[in-house]
């Protein structure tokens, strides 16, 4: 009898140990996951940023081409800090949110004359919202 209540503790014990086991495994690849969002996120923004650049060229729009430049580059930078799980990646997320919402008020501004820009504007949205969301984890 005494060897049958050890055994269901044993027992028990290991199933808690499994379960927390397959907690963090859920948890590890839910936030590989997230962090992959956010990778594609900001690599989707750093085409649509030169792609709109390319074209505020053509039309002189100076504050977009600014913008656009420092987008595209603080995306570049954040894919790169996520994909080596950079210790400073709170503060990198944080920026490249910032920057990206104010690209897409700006390249919202004349997304009507550029369809790159209304890309643009759509894709940076998106990108510091996943950036916000990462930034939030990172804490």
């Amino acid at each position: 009898m005494l060897q049958e209540q050890y055994s269901y503790f044993y027992d028990e014990y290991h199933f808690l140990i499994h379960l927390v086991a397959l907690d963090l495994k859920f948890k590890k690849t839910t936030q590989m996951k997230k962090s992959q969002h956010c990778i594609d996120a900001c690599l989707a923004c750093v085409i649509s940023c030169e792609m709109s650049i390319t074209d505020c060229i053509a039309s002189g729009n100076r504050e977009c081409i600014l913008l656009c430049r420092d987008c595209a580059d603080i995306c570049a930078l954040c894919a790169r800090f996520d994909a080596r799980k950079s210790r400073f990646s709170h503060d990198i997320h944080l920026l490249c949110a910032t920057i990206c919402e104010e690209c897409a008020i700006e390249c919202t501004k004349h997304a009507a004359h550029h369809e790159s820009c209304a890309q643009c504007a759509e894709n940076c949205k998106l990108c510091a919202a996943e950036c916000r969301e990462m930034a939030d984890e990172t804490l």
